[in-house]
């Protein structure tokens, strides 16, 4: 299992379309990937799971993958992450 701390870093924080572009990543992949927040824990499979997180600018969430690419997947999370999803 691979395991990472990311930090929202673009203003408007996850809204739809970051949502959109993390389920749409992930469902790329066959291992299982989450995102928690807190004590509440979303598939990122899922737009509106991660849209319901309500993670906003400057938040910590844990991205938890665990599957056959999950060394892949984590960093191309990662990478959406860093580049703040396009948007600044």
């Amino acid at each position: 299992m691979v395991e990472k701390i990311l930090t929202v870093q673009n203003r408007a924080g996850i809204h739809a379309r970051p949502a959109a572009i993390i389920a749409q990543t992930s469902n790329k992949f066959e291992s299982e990937i989450t995102l928690t927040r807190d004590d509440a824990t979303v598939n990122a499979k899922s737009i509106m799971g991660v849209i319901a997180m309500g993670a906003g600018y400057n938040t910590q969430l844990v991205l938890n993958v665990e599957g056959p690419d999950e060394t892949e997947a984590a960093s191309v999370i990662e990478d959406l992450f860093n580049s703040k999803f396009e948007e600044e």
